[in-house]
């Protein structure tokens, strides 16, 4: 009955099993640990400012300069971003040694090292450490981010592939929602508690710890990349409701190997035509998204909302990580309805658009000081534009357009991007609104408007098609056979 229930609400008739339903929640734990140290330091920026004064005049007998404390709070808020950047380099060693699962198991314990750190920081005095914890809790980021939608893309069934690929950025939203209501001055976000705040991301961080191990591998990963057919069988066994399911499975994963082979390094994955056209595609797709200006807004809204002269701006924060949770269901509802094309062509369009009119009402502001309430609107409609479709497609839209074995590289360059683009904003948006003022939004309808038109005119649509399936519209660049069947033998 539940699992009728669920077809119904995404749309298809697809059979769910208790194993899979909790192989995906035990992935997204990671996810919402990531979102969760992303939305907790917005609210009480203030309070661990003063916290990195009071440090820097205890050793100095002097107060921090200005723009020296604007410059340590830009390296603090963007050193996730950073560390998730060079995190993302891990991605194919790991899942190619160790497979999905146990490298999401392994980069867990960067979370918990990285919350220890940051818990530990206002005990010892230094702000170096917290800076530290945030860099080793990055490592975390760029890795769970490209492993969660890698495994739990391998283990759905075709019919449920981007449904619950955005549950991976329903946990990331909800994280920061969670975040942002911890961090408010009425529950941890006060002098007293804020080392405590950082330290709760090792709740669903033990959580995982704790389920995960019991979750089978990604039986793509054991089939087509080792080799272990009887494995892979076992695995899909335990995903799959009927037996017919696990034979037509298996006989399509063989189909994809037949294409395959074993490892692609690096530099054939740079090299090959069939892999050109997704490479740009994942590179216009996920810049498009991050540099959208979205996260400008997650990470400075309240100093934008106070600057606009609300009083009380932690507590619109918090109304912009509901909207961010809301719109990432949304998404997760139209997905497998509308399909990945469509939500990223409305999404990208509404983008240019919502940062057009940011550029209006906060350039008005001064001459209409009513305007900050349609201001409020306007941020409102585009975190809910980027999280309808660039936010949580940007993810895993790597993952549908290239085979099982340049998928690792794939999944590691979306999250080099993803990170990137998010560390660049983090450091530069501070300093780019001081110099260009609300013109500095100007920049992020060009990003949109381009990503729009890239995407129109090159992404082929992905919903309900096998990974195969959609390998083969790029196999053509090399004139490669589309429907051969050479056997299974060829994975030796």
């Amino acid at each position: 009955m539940c699992c009728d229930f669920w077809s119904s609400l995404v749309g298809v008739q697809s059979p769910l099993t208790a194993t899979l339903l909790i192989s995906i929640v035990a992935a997204v734990l990671g996810s919402l640990q990531t979102g969760y140290q992303t939305g907790d330091v917005n609210a009480p920026a203030k309070i661990i400012e003063e916290f990195f004064n009071t440090t820097w005049t205890s050793r100095h007998n002097g107060s921090m300069p200005d723009h020296s404390l604007t410059f340590l709070w830009s390296v603090s808020v963007s050193i996730k971003d950073f560390g998730a950047l060079l995190g993302s380099l891990g991605v194919k060693v790991l899942t190619d040694t160790f497979g999905r699962r146990t490298s999401i198991l392994a980069a867990n314990t960067l979370s918990v090292l990285g919350a220890g750190l940051m818990f530990l920081s206002k005990a010892s005095a230094s702000f170096e450490m917290l800076i530290v914890g945030r860099l080793v809790f990055g490592l975390f980021c760029g890795l769970v981010m490209s492993l969660n939608p890698l495994y739990i893309q391998e283990v759905s069934p075709t019919e449920l592939r981007g449904a619950f690929a955005t549950l991976n950025q329903v946990s990331f939203a909800s994280g920061i929602f969670l975040g942002m209501v911890v961090g408010l001055d009425v529950v941890l976000g006060t002098q007293k508690h804020w080392a405590l705040m950082f330290s709760l991301s090792l709740v669903p961080a033990l959580l995982q710890f704790a389920v995960l191990p019991f979750c089978p591998e990604s039986p793509r990963y054991l089939l087509i990349s080792c080799g272990r057919e009887a494995q892979a069988q076992t695995a899909l066994r335990q995903l799959r409701r009927t037996s017919g399911e696990v034979l037509k499975e298996l006989e399509e994963m063989k189909e994809e190997a037949s294409h395959s082979q074993r490892r692609v390094t690096l530099r054939e994955f740079l090299s090959k035509r069939s892999y050109r056209q997704p490479i740009f595609i994942v590179l216009v797709v996920n810049l498009g998204s991050q540099l959208s200006g979205f996260n400008a807004i997650i990470n400075y809204s309240t100093k934008m909302f106070s600057k606009s002269g609300f009083e009380e701006a932690k507590y619109l924060t918090v109304g912009v990580g509901a909207v961010n949770v809301m719109f990432t269901l949304v998404a997760f509802f139209l997905v497998e309805r509308v399909g990945r094309r469509r939500l990223l062509l409305t999404g990208f369009l509404s983008l240019a658009a919502c940062n057009l009119l940011m550029t209006i009402t906060d350039s008005l502001l001064r001459v209409v000081p009513d305007l900050r309430s349609l201001q409020v609107l306007v941020v409102f409609f585009l975190i809910s534009a980027y999280e309808a479709g660039p936010g949580p497609i940007s993810w895993f839209i790597g993952a549908e357009l290239f085979d099982q074995p340049a998928r690792p590289i794939a999944m590691a360059f979306t999250s080099m991007l993803n990170w990137g683009g998010k560390f660049l904003l983090a450091l530069l948006f501070p300093p780019l609104l001081k110099v260009c003022g609300p013109y500095v939004y100007l920049v992020f309808v060009l990003v949109a408007l381009v990503a729009f038109s890239y995407t129109l005119l090159r992404l082929p649509e992905t919903k309900g098609r096998t990974f195969d399936d959609i390998a083969s519209e790029f196999r053509g660049a090399e004139g490669l056979p589309l429907c051969s069947k050479s056997g299974f033998n060829t994975l030796t």
